[in-house]
């Protein structure tokens, strides 16, 4: 994901980063090229001159408009759930810590030990999660915040962020027997534990069910086709400006065609993509220092980065 401060209007024109031009340049290179072609021709095939009425293009670029700002919505609402998911993420990371740390009546360097290892386990969880949302094989990651035997237990499961929660739940089971906390405190616990629960179901719901293909499909191909026909609508009443007023029109659809795509799977890893690892390295972090857990030094995103 791309986080960087605003600049001035100037700059703005000319930033190559976080754009997908870059992956639309070829798109729009042939279709400018092509515009220039039927400059050349004066809208003629062979012999025959394509006429069409530029009221046409502007009522069915009207009808396009209003279809992607639809889809373009839909797809920023998928955006923004999964955002609000990880942010609620994190609150519920730093108040299941600080209820490991206060509400757990023990206080022997076992206990601590414990202690430190379940919010280790906490921050397992929400690297496991990650990885299982962008299908990447975490376990190098996840080895190195459990213990060899806790990894044991969980290493060949498939869903692991489930099988992370498992292990915080028995060790609060536990904890109960033992007496350590009583049932209320054990049920407020739990609480959380089903909070972590609901917010891997709802990133589950956002990476499993994308966009309808039928409307990707359309708009794709309704785009494409528009900006390959309008150069025929503008040739006679544009002249020589005709390639340029093509080439910002078929940007502008393509390039918001090309947005809508990549802001629909949240959980990727393109530039305007969530910045997974940075919430995941800011949570380990947060709660680590709670525990006053050694840890590297935590470089917070500032003007500028790259997830």
């Amino acid at each position: 994901m791309i986080v960087r401060q605003r600049v001035g209007w100037l700059k703005m024109l000319f930033i190559w980063k976080g754009s997908v031009l870059k992956k639309i340049i070829l798109q729009i290179s042939v279709i400018t090229l092509f515009s220039i072609i039927v400059l050349l021709l004066h809208g003629r095939i062979y012999e025959y001159k394509v006429t069409l009425n530029p009221t046409i293009f502007t009522l069915i670029g009207l009808a396009l408009a209003i279809f992607m700002g639809f889809c373009n919505s839909a797809s920023y609402d998928r955006y923004w759930e999964g955002r609000k998911l990880w942010g609620l993420l994190v609150i519920e990371t730093r108040s299941f810590t600080r209820q490991v740390l206060t509400l757990i009546n023990s206080s022997s360097p076992e206990a601590d030990k414990e202690k430190k290892e379940i919010i280790k386990m906490v921050s397992a969880f929400c690297w496991a999660l990650n990885y299982q949302l962008r299908g990447k094989d975490g376990r190098e990651k996840i080895s190195q915040l459990l213990s060899a035997e806790q990894f044991e237990r969980i290493k060949d499961k498939k869903f692991l962020p489930v099988a992370i929660l498992d292990l915080i739940g028995k060790w609060l089971n536990e904890q109960n027997k033992k007496g350590n906390i009583d049932t209320i405190v054990l049920s407020l616990m739990d609480h959380q534990l089903n909070q972590f629960s609901n917010i891997v179901g709802g990133c589950e719901r956002i990476h499993n069910t994308p966009l309808p293909f039928a409307y990707s499909l359309l708009m794709h191909r309704t785009v494409y086709l528009y900006c390959f026909w309008l150069p025929f609508g503008l040739v006679d009443s544009l002249g020589w400006v005709m390639p340029l007023i093509v080439l910002l029109i078929s940007y502008t659809f393509i390039a918001l065609d090309a947005i809508i795509q990549e802001i629909g799977e949240p959980f990727g890893e393109e530039e305007n993509d969530l910045a997974l690892n940075s919430i995941c390295r800011t949570i380990e972090f947060s709660i680590f220092e709670q525990a006053d857990i050694p840890q590297k030094d935590y470089v917070p995103a500032n003007t500028y980065f790259i997830d």
